[in-house]
């Protein structure tokens, strides 16, 4: 197995487990008032969303990629 592909696995990995987090904190009962105050979510839950589906998104090309 390459490198590029280990890295590629592990990118998707971790970007799973960020978006993981991220999803689950969109739940939480303080985001969810933050969210109806202000009508986004807080800078760190967006960082796990974006941060994640990044990483993810990346690790699959690498994964595809020759």
């Amino acid at each position: 197995m390459s490198q590029n592909k280990m890295i590629g696995i592990v990118l998707l990995v971790v970007g799973a487990i960020a978006l993981y987090f991220g999803f689950n904190a969109t739940n939480a009962p303080m985001e969810e008032m933050t969210e109806a105050f202000t009508g986004q979510y807080s800078d760190n839950t967006m960082m796990y969303l974006i941060g994640g589906a990044v990483a993810g998104i990346a690790g699959l090309v690498m994964l595809v990629r020759k």
